[in-house]
């Protein structure tokens, strides 16, 4: 490293940043105080999470929910509606378990439709059914109070969908993901079918605009995972939302 250039070029941007330098927790803390709202958003899934992830294969740092009370120093009673974002499938980049992970030309359609590659590494992503048990978890770890589900319509012309409703090891069967991870890479799922639906759920905007069948996966993913869906997302377009309950609303 070239020192005198490193410290030329933070002197150059120091009068730019330092007036934004003061203790987080008291702005937080002023900011909620006079009934202004602060939204935290996470970056990486929960099960990513130093302590409740899938360790190893996991990041360096906690990602569930309740790390943005303590990283930011608003108090475990700051966050308020927590808004956990789930995709209508299940998809992985990286080593590591996933059960429901599919090898066939039903993976390779969610990847492809899906457009499912890792936005930093650019890796394709692991492609799978929709895991309710690995989302009831999730919801579970991060007090998560409704659900955005996205990619509705990446399901669309598929004749038949599995959720996930537990696993089995041996002769055992558990509804939880257990911890060592021989046991993670030895799990087989225990599929749920559903009829799919051949109709274009894309664009919706409301629970009218979908198909009978694709209503009633939203609300069998609702039943199995705890927690209700406040969105459901059916295109990459920011508008082509069903919103169910505003996360900004009291």
């Amino acid at each position: 490293f070239d020192a005198a250039g490193l410290l030329a070029e933070l002197e150059a941007i120091a009068p730019k940043i330092l007036p934004f330098a003061q203790p987080a927790w008291r702005l937080l803390d002023e900011v909620v105080k006079s009934g202004k709202r602060v939204l935290f958003e996470g970056a990486q899934g929960a099960l990513l999470d130093v302590d409740h992830g899938t360790y190893p294969y996991v990041t360096s740092s906690n990602t569930v929910a309740g790390q943005a009370a303590a990283g930011s120093g608003l108090g475990p009673k700051g966050p308020g509606f927590v808004l956990g974002i789930v995709k209508a499938y299940t998809t992985r980049v990286g080593e590591g378990p996933f059960p429901t992970e599919l090898f066939d030309e039903i993976g390779q359609h969610l990847g492809t439709v899906g457009k499912e590659f890792g936005v930093v590494t650019g890796r394709p992503r692991r492609c799978g059914w929709f895991d309710a048990v690995l989302v009831r978890q999730s919801v579970a770890l991060n007090g998560i109070d409704g659900i955005a589900l996205t990619k509705l319509d990446i399901l669309d012309g598929l004749p038949k969908l599995k959720i996930c409703v537990g696993y089995r090891l041996g002769d055992k069967t558990f509804d939880y993901l257990p911890a060592g991870l021989k046991a993670q890479s030895a799990l087989e799922p225990i599929y749920e079918e559903m009829e799919g639906w051949s109709e274009s759920t894309a664009g919706a905007t409301s629970w009218k605009d979908l198909p009978a069948n694709a209503v009633k996966y939203v609300r069998r993913v609702e039943e199995l995972i705890g927690a209700p869906a406040a969105m459901v997302s059916t295109s990459p377009q920011r508008d082509d939302t069903i919103m169910v309950r505003d996360p900004f609303q009291d």
